[in-house]
C-alpha cells in the first residue's frame, strides 16, 4: 500500500521479452498487485511473465497467500470467473486470469486486443478488486519506476482522480523525446485539448497514469476504446463526468525498444475518434447532462466556417465577372470571419467550464 490506498499496476505486453521481466522485477515493494497482460505475444512474453512472478514472489518470501486462495475459491482469480450476479464477467469474456503468483495477476487474451485493449482489460480486473489506485505502465522498460509516486501523490491527497505524465512540461524532457514523436505529440494535443474539454493537459498519449477507484466506476469501461487512442478517449470520458486531471512532468526513457505503431494508419484513426468523441462530449455534458450555450456556439460556429469554405468554391465557380468575383469574395469573408468568432467564443467558454478540473505539477 502507499500512504494507505491500494495501488494495483496494469502492464500490457506484447512481444516484450527480454524486458517485461526486468519490469516487473524492479517494481516497487508498495504495488499491492500486478496485473501483466499478455496480448497473445507471439515470442517469449508469457513465459517471461510466469518467470518473473515467481521471482519477484520469492524475493518477498511469499507465496500464493491464503487470501489469494480464498479469492481463486470465491471467482475472484480464477481464469473464468463468474460475475457475482452468476454471470460471465466481461473480464472473463475477452481473458483468461491465472491464480496469483504472489502480487503478480497473470493475465492472458484469448485474442490480440491491442495496446487499449489491454489497459481495458486491466482497468476491469483492477475494478472487480477495488483498487484504490491503478497505474499504468508499459512493459518496454520506457518508464522511470520511481516516479510513480508522483502520480500517485494527486490522487491519495484528493487533488485529482486521474494523473498522467507529461513529456512536454519541462524543455530537458522535451529535448529527450525523439523529433517524429514531438511533432506527432503535439498535433494529437491540440486535437485532444479540443476534443477533451481538458485545454492544459498536454502529451495526450503518455502511458504512464494513475487513476482513482471512483474513476474508473464512473467512466463506462465496456466502452472504452480500444486502440492506441485509449488515453485520449478516456480523457473526454473523465471530462464529461467532471473528474479531476493532474499533468505531472515526467522524463521518459527511451532505449532498445521498438514501437509497433504504424503512424500512416494511427493517425487517420485517432484523429476520427477524437472528432467523434468531440460531439459526443458536446452532446453528452452540454446538452443532455446540462445546458450550456458553448455547445451551440460551436455547432453554429462550425456551420458558418464550413459555408464559407463552400463559398470559396462557388465564388470561383460564379467568377465570370468583376461582381460576381466581388460578391462571392465578401460572402466568403463574412462567413468565415463569423464562423472563426463563434468557434473562439466557444472555447473560451470551454475553456472557463474546465479549468478548476486541471492542475499541472511540475
Amino acid at each position: 500500500m502507499y500512504r494507505d490506498a491500494s495501488v494495483g499496476v496494469v502492464m500490457p505486453a506484447y512481444n516484450e521479452e527480454g524486458f517485461v521481466g526486468d519490469v516487473i522485477r524492479e517494481m516497487p515493494d508498495y504495488v499491492d498487485r500486478i496485473y501483466a497482460i499478455d496480448d497473445q505475444s507471439t515470442d517469449g512474453t508469457w513465459d517471461e511473465i510466469l518467470e518473473a512472478a515467481r521471482a519477484d514472489a520469492g524475493s518477498d518470501g511469499a507465496s500464493e497467500s491464503r487470501e489469494d486462495a480464498q479469492l481463486v475459491a470465491d471467482g475472484g482469480f480464477a481464469g473464468d470467473r463468474a460475475a457475482h450476479d452468476g454471470g460471465v464477467s466481461a473480464l472473463a469474456k475477452r481473458a483468461s486470469v491465472r491464480d496469483p503468483i504472489g502480487r503478480v495477476v497473470p493475465i492472458q487474451h484469448r485474442e490480440n486486443l491491442g495496446a487499449g485493449g489491454a489497459i481495458k482489460t486491466g482497468y476491469l480486473a483492477a475494478l472487480e478488486d477495488a483498487v484504490d489506485a491503478t497505474v499504468t505502465v508499459d512493459a518496454d522498460g520506457q518508464m522511470d519506476l520511481s516516479q510513480m509516486t508522483r502520480l500517485l501523490d494527486p490522487l491519495v491527497e484528493g487533488r485529482a482522480d486521474y494523473a498522467k505524465g507529461n513529456r512536454l512540461l519541462s524543455a530537458e524532457y522535451r529535448a529527450a523525446m525523439p523529433r517524429f514523436r514531438f511533432v506527432g505529440n503535439a498535433i494529437l494535443t491540440f486535437l485532444t485539448k479540443i476534443a477533451s474539454g481538458y485545454w492544459k493537459t498536454m502529451d495526450p498519449q503518455n502511458g504512464y497514469t494513475a487513476i482513482s477507484n471512483d474513476a474508473l466506476e464512473a467512466v463506462d469501461l465496456e466502452n472504452l476504446y480500444e486502440y492506441y487512442g485509449y488515453c485520449n478517449d478516456l480523457l473526454v470520458k473523465l471530462n464529461v463526468h467532471d473528474m479531476r486531471v493532474a499533468d505531472v512532468a515526467m522524463p521518459a526513457v527511451y532505449g532498445d525498444e521498438e514501437s509497433s505503431i504504424q503512424y500512416s494508419s494511427y493517425i487517420p484513426k485517432v484523429s476520427t475518434m477524437l472528432l467523434q468523441n468531440f460531439f459526443w462530449r458536446l452532446q453528452t455534458k452540454y446538452l443532455v447532462l446540462d445546458f450550456h450555450p458553448l455547445a451551440l456556439f460551436y455547432l453554429v460556429g462550425a456551420g458558418l466556417a464550413g459555408a464559407g469554405v463552400l463559398a470559396v468554391g462557388t465564388a470561383l465557380l460564379a467568377a465570370v465577372s468583376s461582381l460576381g468575383t466581388l460578391v462571392g469574395g465578401s460572402t466568403t469573408v463574412l462567413l468565415l470571419v463569423a464562423g472563426v468568432a463563434f468557434l473562439l467564443f466557444a472555447m473560451v467558454f470551454d475553456m472557463a467550464e474546465s479549468e478548476h478540473l486541471e492542475t499541472q505539477v511540475q
